[in-house]
């Protein structure tokens, strides 16, 4: 099955290199390659993508105006590309929507690894009925997972992306335990480093914004495992 995956690369050749890389990869892939944000988001208008490769200094539109477009209307993971390497700017573009990130000059064969483990993520994350069941609902939660609207008792909650996912995850496996590396390598697709902070928060302001609107107790955590849905 063919597997369109478009790069945005100003530079020539590294956008060149990518195509050519993915291409013999024998994986399937049909790179596309354009060369400022203003291509890529008429590309994105043009056709569904299975991934998309991001440089984030662009002509044009700059990456963070791409990416925000691309969350704007689709799931399909992203992996950006930028000569910065501090913690801040890789945090900053993770909590935009970034699914991975990798730091000029790179390894073009890491750089398909990293791009058949997230096709693999989102391949499996939309394939378990992820994308047959439309509505999930559990006590006074009713979730439209194709909107991504929820109401609690008939009121809307106003859920950040992060916090929509992490209740969808658990709307999905009721029964089920999930650990903080669960939950992280589930919704943000990389590996958990063990920054049990970062999930504590996300739960926590989840936790609240339910609280507001209903009087149930939705999100149970279990001490030395992780949280699931209360009984």
């Amino acid at each position: 099955m063919d597997m369109p995956i478009l790069v945005v690369e100003d530079d020539a050749r590294i956008n060149g290199l990518i195509c050519e890389t993915l291409t013999g990869a024998g994986a399937g892939y049909c790179p596309c390659g354009v060369f400022s944000g203003s291509e890529a988001l008429l590309a994105l208008n043009a056709q569904p993508w299975k991934c998309v490769i991001l440089d984030l200094m662009l002509p044009g539109k700059p990456g963070a105006e791409v990416l925000a477009a691309i969350r704007a209307c689709g799931r399909m993971p992203v992996i950006v590309l930028s000569a910065k390497s501090d913690k801040e700017s890789k945090l900053e573009l993770l909590s935009l929507g970034a699914d991975d990130y990798m730091t000029k000059p790179f390894d073009t064969d890491e750089m398909a690894a990293r791009v058949a483990a997230q096709l693999r993520r989102f391949t499996v994350y939309s394939g378990n009925g992820m994308e047959k069941t439309k509505t999930l609902r559990y006590l006074d939660i009713e979730m439209d997972a194709e909107k991504r609207a929820v109401t609690v008792g008939g009121a809307g909650a106003g859920l950040t992306r992060r916090e929509f996912d992490i209740l969808e995850l658990m709307l999905r496996y009721p029964q089920k335990v999930f650990s903080r590396a669960n939950i992280f390598e589930s919704v943000w697709s990389e590996d958990f480093l063990g920054d049990e902070k970062t999930i504590n928060v996300h739960v926590g302001n989840l936790r609240a914004k339910l609280s507001a609107l209903s009087p149930h107790k939705h999100i149970k955590t279990v001490w030395g495992v992780g949280f699931r849905l209360a009984e």
